[in-house]
């Protein structure tokens, strides 16, 4: 059998650590996978142009120092300074050609001619890779040119391997991909530390939990950072709360302890002297025990539902419902609402029709048949006014009307618990109840005042008008009433 007092499990969505380090290092995976890429082809293309450079400084000085022989052939009035042309094979060649002519090759070529497409003339300088030498990669640059005392359109060819340009490119990535991938290690580890470190103040929330939980503090008092200090400000005011109603609850243990001692007392001495009216002595301190465990529920009810964020109550409904179960009690009277048909407090319904059914009960109870209940907004609170053509209450018993156990007409049965309850159901929601008077009916004017809740999903032609749920707490204030007989359809609201 579980343990009701064990919480149950919370399900896990997983390590926040472990997904902000894996967003981390997928961010920087991409990141460095794309910056590396780029690099690489800025840096290849400036090594690319570097060899190209080269091989048009040699291209240059090979038509700077052409000229056309006696034989209608291309010669050199100098020898070009790279001694790599003169060694067979060496990686460095130059050729010049044109049609009808016969190709003029640098040694470095030997027995090897380079192919020259005549299909096309280039102008401006032609570079492309070319891999018609068996085993060497080559890259080649040419340029048509029409020599001085020469008609003859003649191609000049730089060619060299690309063995040398591979090379670097091949050095240049290794080295790009250690750096990047050391850079890729560091930044992980950064992130790594950066996401312990920053969850650090939640594991210490943690520990000072704990600590509550042993008894060792009553509250969360580490600092804490920024972003995490209003969720501990939250935390402490949670325990507050917490702390308040346990003492409460502790208060009200005591208090109803304390008011039954007395009834015991007398019932205890009445039985054992015998007493002649033991039986009338056991009814009538059995009903004050009665009356003061039912102020006690029901404060400690309204206790147990305020701290509950959904609370929520359409006044017009509430007050709807109890207009109708107090016309069935009270045939005689006229019970009128005004005012504000979609105004919603911050209360449980069925505090807020326990409430309002004791006033409206008291209203109809000691008014002169008239009751006139009014709904208005003031600023975040609603005020709920109950008035009624009765005598009132003179002003200097308005407040000792809340006393417990206070009545100011004894003539008709009660208990005269009802404002008190009132009172401390109203200030359980903070919200709070005066006595004043009438100025159009000339009797007593109850002003309730609650927090303003948000508006009912409802509209008010469909507005929810369940009767009023009797409590059991009795009617208020001026005199007590003891419950009358129940409707057929619809439980009577009970009287104090």
């Amino acid at each position: 059998m579980t343990d009701p007092i064990t919480p149950p499990p919370v399900r896990s969505t997983g390590s926040i650590s472990r997904r902000m380090i894996g967003i981390a290092a997928l961010w920087i995976s991409v990141l460095l996978i794309g910056g590396g890429v780029a690099l690489d082809r800025v840096l290849s293309d400036a090594i690319t142009r570097n060899f190209d450079d080269g091989m048009n400084y040699v291209l240059t000085a090979m038509i700077a120092a052409s000229e056309i022989g006696p034989d209608g052939e291309v010669l050199f009035n100098r020898e070009l300074a790279d001694q790599r042309f003169l060694e067979p094979n060496s990686g460095l060649y130059y050729q010049v050609s044109a049609k009808g002519h016969e190709d003029w090759r640098s040694r470095s070529l030997w027995d090897r001619a380079i192919k020259v497409p005549f299909d096309h003339h280039d102008r401006r300088l032609h570079v492309y890779d070319s891999k018609q030498f068996p085993g060497e990669d080559l890259r080649i640059m040419e340029r048509s040119v029409v020599l001085p005392g020469s008609n003859t359109r003649w191609m000049f060819i730089v060619a060299q391997a690309r063995a040398g340009l591979n090379a670097q490119i091949r050095t240049l990535r290794t080295t790009l991909v250690q750096s990047f991938a050391l850079l890729a290690l560091g930044l992980f580890v950064l992130a790594t530390l950066q996401t312990l470190y920053g969850l650090r103040p939640l594991r210490k929330v943690r520990l000072e939990i704990i600590r509550m939980r042993d008894g060792l503090k009553s509250r969360v008092t580490e600092p804490m950072p920024a972003e995490v200090l209003p969720m501990v400000e939250e935390l402490n005011a949670l325990l507050a709360h917490n702390e308040r109603q346990a003492e409460e609850a502790r208060t009200h243990a005591g208090n109803l302890a304390h008011a039954l001692k007395t009834p015991l007392t007398v019932i205890m001495n009445a039985a054992t002297a015998q007493s002649a009216d033991l039986g009338e002595t056991v009814i009538r301190e059995a009903t004050t025990m009665r009356r003061q465990v039912d102020h006690h529920l029901a404060r400690a009810r309204a206790v147990g539902r305020r701290g509950a964020a959904q609370s929520r109550a359409d006044v017009w409904a509430s007050l709807t419902a109890v207009e109708r179960a107090v016309a069935r009690l009270y045939s005689h009277v006229r019970v009128d609402m005004d005012g504000s048909k979609d105004a919603a407090v911050r209360v449980e319904r069925q505090d807020l029709d326990e409430m309002l059914g004791n006033l409206v009960e008291n209203a109809a109870k000691y008014g002169g048949g008239s009751v006139f209940a009014t709904v208005q907004r003031a600023g975040d609170m609603v005020e709920i006014l109950v008035e009624d053509d009765g005598h009132g209450i003179p002003a200097q018993e308005r407040t000792r009307i809340f006393d417990r156990g206070v009545r100011l007409d004894s003539g008709k049965p009660g208990t005269g618990l009802g404002l008190a309850i009132v009172r401390d159901v109203a200030e359980i929601y903070g919200g709070t109840v005066t006595l004043e008077e009438s100025e159009d009916l000339g009797g007593l004017l109850v002003r309730l005042k609650t927090p303003s809740g948000l508006k009912p999903l409802l509209p008010t032609g469909e507005m929810d008008t369940k009767p009023w749920p009797r409590s059991g707490l009795g009617e208020v204030g001026r005199g007590g009433g003891t419950p009358k007989s129940p409707l057929p359809s619809t439980p009577a609201p009970a009287k104090q």
